[in-house]
């Protein structure tokens, strides 16, 4: 029987990321050598800051038409201390989420065996949840400018406009109460700030409210973004899946992440859930150049989003054994310096790779 082939386009960007997508890729072809029944054809892109010093671009003009034919696209980092973080961000990661219209980005919180948290007592508390982050308008939407700059003295005006619309409420409604459906609690709380900003956000809460009455199966509430900011920290226990708005959401996630151990271990999926394009996977810590070269990045993140990929490829059971070898290496505090430990980027990839043999996967509510 042919081996199912998948075409990944592998963008390891700036910093850090070229470090911890050689480690998800090495994962991920250790795993398809040893199965057999699946491979990966890897196509690699140089894109970037590196490639913006050179041409004045972040990625080449064609790059989306680029990205289309693939099955996904495993993202590295992006950012660097000589170019603005807005010119990298809109230049590459928002280009391709925006141009291929990823429109749900999910961030699972994990907590793992032997990293610390910030939390009291967390190895002893039931802490699993899942933030849904509208991917593809409200706060950034990009709408908006900088005007009056031949003013003299403080003349100049900047307006940076939140667009809310319909569609986009409702899709990402519906797949964050799918997505809670198909979890045991069966829970979604949305987060808002209706109170003070009394347009779109009044929009994002009607539209939660019509949503929701077509999910009597699914327990709802929906609470202000500085409420969830204080449960976040206080009251995790009551969190299963939260949906929240393109900022809102990109906060909360580091909360969480952070809450967890280290932005080092947080996954992320943006999706276009009806497969009309590419879905493109990154960990959510970004370049960090301070360490970038250095080999002691936390290769996680990256590794749980490939496990994430895996998952949209109906290789649920995969990415079962993926999360599963993550835990374990993680019980055996193979750890690196972000929580507490002492390993190498690929000595913990190494680990990884290991304990597939011997982790044994617990079945999971799949995100995708």
């Amino acid at each position: 029987m042919t081996p199912q082939n998948f075409t990944i386009a592998a963008i390891p960007g700036d910093g850090v990321g070229s470090e911890v997508v050689d480690a998800g890729r090495t994962v991920l072809d250790a795993m398809a050598e040893h199965n057999g029944a699946y491979s990966f054809t890897w196509e690699e892109y140089d894109w970037g800051s590196d490639y913006y010093s050179r041409t004045g671009l972040m990625m080449p003009e064609d790059g989306l038409e680029r990205l289309r034919p693939v099955d996904a696209i495993y993202f590295g980092a992006v950012g660097w201390p000589t170019i603005p973080d807005h010119i990298t961000l809109w230049g590459l990661r928002i280009a391709i989420c925006q141009g291929l219209d990823q429109w749900a980005n999910i961030r699972p919180v994990n907590f793992l065996p032997n990293v610390p948290s910030p939390l009291r007592d967390a190895e002893k508390r039931d802490l699993d949840w899942i933030v849904v982050r509208e991917n593809s308008e409200g706060e950034y939407s990009g709408f908006g400018g900088r005007n009056f700059h031949g003013r003299e003295g403080l003349g100049q005006v900047a307006t940076q406009n939140a667009v809310f619309t319909e569609v986009g409420c409702e899709r990402i409604m519906r797949y964050a109460f799918d997505l809670a459906r198909s979890r045991p609690r069966k829970k979604l709380s949305c987060v808002t700030k209706s109170n003070a900003q009394q347009h779109g956000m009044v929009l994002w809460d009607d539209v939660f409210k019509r949503v929701a009455a077509e999910y009597p199966d699914v327990e709802s509430d929906s609470v202000l973004v500085d409420a969830m900011a204080a449960r976040f920290v206080l009251n995790p226990e009551s969190l299963d899946v939260v949906v929240a708005s393109n900022l809102h959401a990109d906060i909360l996630s580091d909360l969480g992440s952070a809450l967890a151990g280290s932005l080092g271990l947080a996954a992320s999926a943006n999706l276009n859930p009806e497969k009309r394009t590419p879905s493109m996977f990154e960990p959510v810590h970004g370049s960090a150049p301070d360490i970038a070269g250095k080999g002691i990045s936390n290769p996680v993140g990256a590794v749980a989003s490939a496990a994430l990929m895996l998952d949209t490829f109906g290789l649920a059971g995969e990415g079962d054994a993926l999360r599963a070898s993550i835990a374990e290496t993680c019980r055996q505090g193979i750890l690196t310096r972000d929580v507490g430990g002492t390993a190498t980027t690929h000595e913990v990839t190494q680990a990884l790779i290991d304990n597939l043999a011997v982790a044994a996967p617990a079945p999971s509510a799949h995100l995708v």
